[in-house]
């Protein structure tokens, strides 16, 4: 077989095709979490908090001080931007929370009926036999 026709066999598994379906569709939920997390959640929670805007929050690691972040990051300073990083966890946490109920819903729907009850396999011949001579003994 050519490599080209090993390829095109790969390619075309249904595996394949779903996880390409899968990617796709992942991405554009990203963007929609991305929207959700930083438009809408973010700043209710820095309002609660006392009108904390999370983007941009930081340390600085240099020697300068500087006024906003963008004035430090335009100077090329280190800087350490955990408002960032807690926009990130808050975005994992919502994906990680919607592939999970998507999964137990899929889970649900997929649930296997239970195994049929077997029957008790039928005695052997000889066994039926060896009854019937001792209950006939014992009459």
């Amino acid at each position: 077989m050519s490599f080209l026709q090993e390829f095109k066999e790969f390619a075309m598994k249904g595996n394949v095709v779903d996880l390409a379906v899968g990617v796709i569709i992942g991405g554009a939920f990203q963007k929609i979490v991305d929207s959700l997390v930083k438009d809408m959640l973010m700043p209710v929670i820095g309002k609660l908090l006392g009108g904390v805007d999370f983007k941009h929050l930081y340390l600085n690691l240099g020697d300068k001080t500087f006024e906003t972040m963008e004035a430090a990051e335009k100077a090329g300073a280190p800087l350490f931007k955990y408002g960032v990083f807690v926009n990130s966890i808050i975005d994992f946490m919502i994906v990680a929370m919607a592939i999970f109920v998507a999964i137990k819903a899929m889970n649900k729907l997929k649930r296997e009926e239970p195994a049929p009850v077997e029957e008790a396999p039928a005695e052997p011949e000889d066994v039926k036999l060896l009854r019937e001579i001792r209950d006939a003994l014992k009459k």
